[in-house]
């Protein structure tokens, strides 16, 4: 009952960390890449209009590239789990004696006893599935990743990037001028990216204001540079 408790528990946890991940890979790029778009437009034409067209362009082609980038790491992932434990089973099957010994040493570096360890041994490899499974997690230090992960990820990250896109776009469906929606837009963005930067921080474990800072900075010179180049080319 404990076990299962606790078993339960990590899988939570991991699966929320992923989740995680994948939403702050997708706010990243959906709060910096449409405002430098958006800035860049509004530095060239005053056509709110155009710039909205372009901007929605841009999230729906950026959540489609993100979500598929997410989508064929979590493949990867998959795919590199399910040929690794191919070969585990080889090996508990052409070189038991070795992959037995492995088990032996991994008992032994926790400090068992030597009769402790024979029982623990014997345990461990009376099913192969057990075995290859236990070589896994604690020889190659890896989990068994979820089968669904890989759509999980794209849509993840596809939405968050639409999220993050649509923030600093959606200003300018409320003003005619390109300039007047960019000073809206900046404010609103540069707020989000910092209150996003400071969370971010916080869960990845680095100083939260200086996390928060230097992403409102990336984001704030994205934007002014596309800015000063879609002058200097109208100009």
């Amino acid at each position: 009952m404990h076990d299962t408790l606790t078993h339960s528990h990590t899988e939570h946890h991991l699966t929320s960390s992923l989740v995680l991940r994948d939403i702050v890979i997708g706010m990243s790029d959906g709060l910096t890449v449409p405002f430098a778009l958006a800035a860049g437009l509004s530095g060239a034409v005053q056509n709110t209009g155009l710039i909205i067209i372009a901007g929605l362009a841009e999230i729906a082609a950026g959540s489609i590239a993100m979500g598929l980038g997410g989508y064929l790491a979590g493949k990867t992932e998959v795919d590199y789990y399910n040929s690794e434990l191919k070969r585990e089973y080889e090996e508990i099957e052409k070189v038991p004696q070795v992959e037995k010994q492995e088990v032996k040493d991994f008992f032994a570096g926790l400090g068992l006893s030597a009769e402790t360890q024979e029982q623990a041994v014997a345990e461990v490899i009376k099913d192969k599935d057990r075995w290859a499974d236990f070589m896994m997690k604690y020889e190659l230090g890896l989990d068994k990743p979820d089968p669904k992960r890989a759509r999980k990820s794209a849509f993840n990250i596809g939405m968050s990037y639409v999220v993050g896109g649509l923030i600093p776009l959606s200003p300018y469906f409320f003003v005619s001028s390109g300039i007047d929606g960019l000073k809206i837009s900046t404010i609103i963005t540069l707020i989000c990216l910092f209150i996003f930067g400071y969370f971010k921080s916080k869960v990845t474990g680095v100083n939260a204001i200086a996390g928060a800072l230097r992403v409102t900075i990336i984001g704030a010179l994205a934007a002014g540079c596309a800015f000063g180049i879609a002058r200097l080319i109208q100009g």
